[in-house]
């Protein structure tokens, strides 16, 4: 009896010793956005939660919310994505990320609102410079589509924090 509960004290002594490990390689951040323009606001929140295997190597995923209004247009959009991060050298920062964003458009007209609901999937590749917590950096979404993006161009600048 006493080999048994050893065997599961030492269990889960482990068990315990190895989810610190894990929560102790987790890093939380994310981004705020807000644009004001003459003929409108836009308006974005995304946390994420990356897991450092090392030094060089992260994973992990974010979730994303997005409102804007132009004149009577309203877009509304929310999902989700995965990334990877790799740093070759200290400062530079690699990385991919695959979104998939669920975009609720309402398209003002004199006589009616249009409203067109999908799935809109983008994949990033980008590069950064890295102090401490903060990333600068320009990413590509290379299946940008012009008719359905609710991003300006395929080319956009980027501003990562993890803590």
């Amino acid at each position: 009896m006493g080999l048994v509960l050893w065997n599961i004290t030492f269990s889960l002594a482990q068990s315990l010793k190895n989810n610190t490990d894990f929560w102790s390689n987790v890093r939380f951040g994310g981004s705020i956005g807000l644009g004001f323009s003459n003929n409108g606001f836009n308006g974005s929140i995304a946390p994420s939660a990356i897991y450092q295997f090392n030094e060089q190597f992260a994973t992990g995923a974010s979730l994303s919310f997005n409102y804007a209004k132009f004149h009577n247009d309203k877009l509304l959009a929310y999902g989700g994505s995965v990334l990877s991060l790799y740093n070759p050298i200290s400062p530079i920062q690699l990385s991919a990320e695959f979104e998939q964003l669920r975009i609720n458009r309402t398209i003002a007209t004199r006589t009616i609102d249009l409203k067109d609901n999908y799935w809109l999937p983008a994949f990033f590749i980008g590069v950064g410079y890295s102090s401490r917590n903060v990333t600068f950096g320009l990413r590509y979404d290379v299946l940008y589509d012009d008719n359905k993006s609710i991003y300006g161009n395929a080319l956009m600048p980027f501003v990562r924090v993890y803590f």
